[in-house]
């Protein structure tokens, strides 16, 4: 039988800029066990890393944090952009977000989760003396699906998919395509138990040891799909808008035939 345990604790405070989050998340977490993964929401590994700005700068914020726009959409409250960050997540605003940081402020993501997830890791595993896996979470909407969930923007100590590829099924029919985003899965399954609201923004994951490895695995920046193998790169009216302008410009470019 398989078991899987998550708890939240409690009373970790507000995190500053410049605070020792492992030390911190340690004192909170205390005592693990050799596989636990923590999960740590981004916000507050922004916070520590001085990610903060000044909500007029919103606009402004978003726009150096987006290498490429693939949707954007007027609506009564303004303009969603739905756009490719300098990480490479494919997000709303940027990843740029307002909720659970002061008034009058906006959190931009960390400048390089997968090596803030290293770092905290690393130090863990030094206090505690036992190997365990960091995720760094955010929340994310998704294509198709109403709503949001959290996934895996950094990683570290930890396999972040179960590659089943090459193996067979219950049935015996080989698997060709299946493999399990597993830290995503686990960033979720973490979010059940902090939520939103609770001020819980640490929690430890047991049982999945298996997936738990040399700090220099792939972090979460290996889950990304972007480039030749994204096969949605423009939103559907873009896409469209793209493609008019591609055949009037080609239009112009041919001579009639000569009669």
């Amino acid at each position: 039988m398989t078991r899987l345990e998550v708890r939240a604790p409690a009373g970790l405070g507000e995190i500053r800029e410049g605070d020792d989050l492992a030390r911190l998340i340690g004192d909170l977490v205390a005592p693990l066990e050799a596989g636990d993964i923590l999960v740590v929401t981004s916000k507050i590994v922004s916070k520590a890393e001085g990610r903060m700005r000044e909500a007029a700068d919103r606009e402004a914020a978003i726009t150096e944090e987006t290498v490429r726009v693939v949707a954007t959409r007027e609506h009564p409250g303004g303009t969603t952009r739905i756009v490719e960050n300098r990480l490479g997540i494919v997000a709303a605003a940027a990843g740029v977000d307002a909720s659970n940081t002061p008034d009058g402020t906006i959190l931009l993501l960390p400048l390089d989760p997968d090596a803030s997830a290293r770092a905290l890791a690393a130090a863990l595993r030094i206090r505690f003396g036992v190997d365990v896996g960091v995720v760094i979470s955010d929340t994310l909407g998704r294509p198709w699906r109403i709503g949001q969930t959290d996934a895996a923007i950094g990683a570290a100590g930890l396999h972040v998919t179960d590659d089943l590829r090459g193996g067979v099924d219950a049935q015996g029919r080989p698997l060709t395509v299946t493999q399990a985003a597993v830290a995503d899965e686990i960033a979720a399954a973490a979010d059940l138990v902090k939520g939103k609201t609770s001020g819980c923004p640490v929690a430890v994951v047991s049982g999945l040891g298996r997936l738990v490895g040399p700090l220099d695995l792939p972090g979460a920046r290996s889950l990304v799909r972007t480039g030749p193998s994204d096969m949605f790169a423009r939103g559907s009216r873009e896409a469209y808008e793209d493609g008019y302008a591609d055949g009037l410009a080609g239009s112009r470019g041919r001579r009639a035939p000569d009669t």
